[in-house]
């Protein structure tokens, strides 16, 4: 059975919920939860490497971050971390770890409930994509003005529907646009083009999440230790047309790390005969670097 992150994950593994250890399997959440009411919460996903979470502190300062954009009280972070250390004690095998904070019990609709929040820290395999990536442009927009914006929240089924039409057209991934009609993001990544040997990608101000692995990408560029071409990464607006004349294009996410894409189709469609191209080559050589040697960069 797939998980939600990937095309060859199962569902084993181990989850916590407000104090009680499980099975993945298990029943853990109540009916009348807000996550599952309405999709009323906020979560990280990240890699466990060698027993460790990458990045962890990163993902739970954008975990603080979406709640509050959310109006959600914030879960303790030693609180976090207690459950994420107990996970992964249960589960050494552990590939991914996934962290889901809720506004708890409510009613079954939009009002929240006056309770406090719900805490479920899980763990599944890892996934595995391949050496690169279809990917599929879809015909509906991100809404860079609405509330949700730059927000992980578990609100995901437009993502769930523009990745199921992405995997129909045998595509791993689907592309947004925002209401301006320029590139924003994927459903669970960012992206990155090489036009011109610059390295570009789309600001936040375009809606898109700001990705962690994203975030580490720009600082590795910047650092100039990724040899990647001089000048770091150019941050604006990308016209969907420039993917015809890009050399190369990739995705980042905390699952993915770097990925080539090797074709884009839907209205614009392009072919990268090359992927991975000699730029997304040495940055993903780079990043997997940092990922071996500094589990919380």
């Amino acid at each position: 059975m797939p998980t939600p992150d990937g095309p060859h994950g199962t569902a084993s593994g181990v989850s916590w919920v407000d104090g009680r250890l499980l099975a993945l399997s298990e029943a853990a959440v109540r009916a009348d939860d807000h996550s599952v009411v309405v999709g009323d919460g906020v979560f990280e996903t990240t890699k466990v490497v060698n027993g460790v979470p990458f990045a962890l502190s990163r993902h739970l300062r954008r975990l603080g971050r979406s709640a509050r954009g959310l109006g959600l009280d914030e879960a303790s972070e030693g609180w976090i971390r207690s459950a994420v250390n107990e996970v992964l004690a249960a589960d050494p095998m552990a590939g991914l770890l996934r962290i889901t904070w809720s506004s708890g019990a409510g009613p079954l609709g939009s009002s929240r409930g006056e309770g406090p929040g719900t805490l479920v820290v899980a763990t599944s395999e890892g996934n595995t994509w391949p050496e690169a990536e279809r990917v599929h442009l879809v015909p509906w927009s991100r809404n860079e003005h609405g509330a949700l914006a730059g927000l992980k929240t578990t609100s995901y089924a437009e993502n769930a529907m523009a990745l199921a039409t992405a995997k129909r057209g045998g595509c791993t991934e689907a592309l947004f646009r925002n209401t301006a009609g320029m590139l924003c993001e994927g459903t669970g990544t960012n992206v990155f083009l090489v036009i011109g040997g610059r390295i570009v990608t789309p600001p936040l101000s375009s809606g898109c999440l700001a990705g962690i692995t994203r975030e580490l990408i720009i600082e590795l560029v910047e650092r100039g230790g990724s040899g990647a071409p001089d000048g770091g990464v150019e941050v604006r607006d990308i016209d969907p047309r420039e993917l015809l004349t890009a050399e190369e294009a990739f995705l980042t996410s905390a699952t993915r790390n770097v990925s080539a894409i090797s074709e884009i189709t839907g209205e614009f469609q392009a072919t990268f005969e090359t992927a991975p191209g000699p730029v997304t080559a040495r940055i993903a050589a780079a990043f997997d670097e940092l990922e071996a040697s500094t589990p919380d960069p």
